[in-house]
């Protein structure tokens, strides 16, 4: 594997849901800590600082670090485990898939299930099965083996799936957490390409928490950053997968990155939209135009801050966002980083000041 295969690696690997993102925490912080100055808000997302040629303006790049998963609800007398989603997770992408509790004691593994289809009347049988209706076996037999195992109310339930390069001639990946940890990957990239250089500002590279429960930490860390402009970093929306229409979405996968035009949370600033285009045309870098209906980013309270900050989310195209295992394709994160770097390259004081007029 090479550098950046080893950084997503390390990335999607790493444990962090809403709420414990302990571990991803770490790993952050030791990367940021190679690019500037590392801080952090209290309620764990970490800033690092990266000092350009000027004070101002203020730039923040910020990617999410939490991961969907699961909390330990409550325990059968039967040993079964129920719990509560920690993000969207569509009912179809979560039956008889692997699952991580993290114990204080350790690591206790799991499964997704349902009730047995062949003992279900036939009507039920092919029907979606609800989350409230779902449980997580862990090989017990009673409430007294799973307490033995350490597990307890409140524990994190994570995706167990490991970091894979698949067999296609383009480099191609699949792991589960893309969503946001490939947006941590380009924020580091990008922060490493600028390392040493003159920018005309200072960087803010920001890894926020709970993005996936309500941006939560995106309201907490702008507050310390204040930024002048603001740069997001997250999967987009994809329709190259059978089912979806013309009409609904043409983002393809090896189409370079997206450029969300709309989410349901913030309307990019338009200037700075259209700078994001005009870059991309200079540099020959495919990008993709789309919209997110359903859902939003960090930019959806970024952008609100005092009296406002032009804002615009940069995605890498992913198919099966919000399930154990994605997919990602190394152009186009390549190209992601290379946009990015460029934009923060641009935004001088005269630029910054002038997407508002």
């Amino acid at each position: 594997m090479d550098k950046t295969e080893l950084l997503l690696k390390e990335l999607t690997e790493a444990s962090g849901i809403p709420g414990y993102e302990g571990g991803i925490h770490c790993i952050m912080k030791r990367h940021f800590g190679k690019l500037g100055e590392v801080s952090g808000d209290k309620l764990g997302s970490v800033i690092c600082v990266q000092k350009g040629t000027q004070a101002a303006p203020r730039i923040l790049m910020a990617a999410h670090m939490d991961e969907i998963g699961f909390m330990v609800k409550l325990i059968t007398q039967e040993g079964f485990l129920k719990f509560v989603p920690l993000g969207g997770w569509p009912n179809q992408h979560m039956v008889a898939q692997r699952v991580c509790i993290e114990t204080s004691i350790g690591q206790v593994v799991g499964v997704i299930g349902t009730p047995p289809p062949h003992l279900l009347p036939e009507k039920e049988r092919n029907k979606t099965i609800d989350k409230k209706d779902m449980y997580i076996d862990i090989g017990a037999t009673s409430k007294a083996e799973v307490e033995a195992a350490g597990v307890k109310v409140g524990d994190p339930i994570v995706p167990i799936s490991e970091f894979t390069v698949l067999s296609v001639k383009q480099p191609t990946y699949m792991a589960k957490a893309f969503d946001d940890r490939v947006g941590c990957a380009i924020l580091i990239s990008a922060m490493e390409s600028l390392t040493g250089e003159d920018h005309p500002n200072t960087l803010f590279g920001v890894g926020t928490v709970q993005e996936e429960v309500g941006l939560r930490g995106a309201t907490t860390s702008v507050e310390l950053v204040a930024p002048d402009v603001a740069i997001i970093l997250d999967i987009g929306p994809i329709g190259d997968v059978p089912g979806i229409k013309a009409d609904e979405s043409v983002t393809r996968l090896g189409g370079g990155p997206n450029l969300v035009v709309y989410d349901t949370r913030m309307i990019p600033n338009l200037k700075l939209r259209d700078l994001v285009i005009s870059t991309a045309k200079e540099l020959n870098i495919p990008l993709q135009l789309d919209t997110l209906e359903f859902g939003g980013y960090d930019g959806g309270v970024i952008h609100l801050y005092k009296s406002g900050v032009p804002t615009v989310v940069i995605a890498l195209p992913t198919r099966h966002a919000h399930s154990h295992n994605s997919i990602i394709r190394r152009d186009d994160f390549d190209l992601a980083v290379l946009l990015v770097t460029a934009l923060v390259r641009k935004l001088d004081e005269a630029t910054v000041a002038g997407l508002c007029d």
